[in-house]
């Protein structure tokens, strides 16, 4: 069964309130989700594996912790997925990126694939999916189910907001992903955008309408 991590730290919390507020700039907008993001990396990487190294402090040598960032994999579902590359790279900067080219047809909702870039090795390889919206389920399904043909190691999958109809759907056909979510919202409009929302992550992140 899917685990579902709502994640609800304040400070997380603090910079969605202000991400949320329909006045907000484009390059704030920006810097607050590159913040988050960071913020989320910390719980999304909190599993992640390790090996030991030999060092030497300046008094001894020891065996310390390292986590191997070459062996993760951020998959950006396009173009929205791209807002939370920057602040994940900045924690995990050996990470490799993939990238899964979505869009959504206005008349049915239905996920249509368009581009399809993983380095090589999956099977060797953590892949932490990233979308700000996880709204109807449809693009984040697809891409996962597109990703699990490449056979990685893991998957987990990131949202900033998540709704119940989509996290519901999300959950019945791949079970075995972990979701990591800043905030579940209430439901879905007629146009099946999150309210309350905030809005098209890529038009506020890019600047688009």
């Amino acid at each position: 069964m899917t685990t579902v991590h709502h994640i609800t730290h304040p400070l997380i919390q603090h910079k969605l309130t202000l991400m949320r507020q329909k006045d907000r700039s484009t390059s704030g907008f920006r810097r607050l989700l590159g913040e988050i993001s960071m913020l989320m990396a910390y719980e999304v990487t909190r599993e992640m594996p390790t090996q030991l190294i030999d060092i030497e402090t300046p008094l001894e040598t020891m065996k310390s912790p390292v986590i191997d960032g070459k062996k993760t994999v951020f998959v950006s579902i396009m173009r929205a997925g791209d807002g939370f590359l920057d602040g994940m790279l900045s924690i995990v900067p050996g990470a490799r990126v993939g990238h899964v080219g979505l869009y959504r047809d206005p008349e049915t909702l239905k996920a249509v694939e368009y581009y399809f870039k993983m380095p090589q090795g999956m099977n060797e390889r953590d892949a932490i999916v990233l979308d700000p919206m996880l709204a109807t389920g449809n693009s984040a399904i697809a891409a996962v189910t597109r990703l699990k043909a490449t056979n990685p190691k893991s998957i987990r999958f990131v949202c900033l907001l998540a709704a119940p109809e989509g996290l519901a759907k999300f959950v019945a056909a791949h079970p075995d992903v972990p979701v990591y979510t800043a905030a579940i919202d209430r439901g879905l409009n007629d146009h099946g955008y999150i309210v309350p929302g905030l809005g098209d992550a890529g038009d506020r992140i890019f600047g688009t309408k």
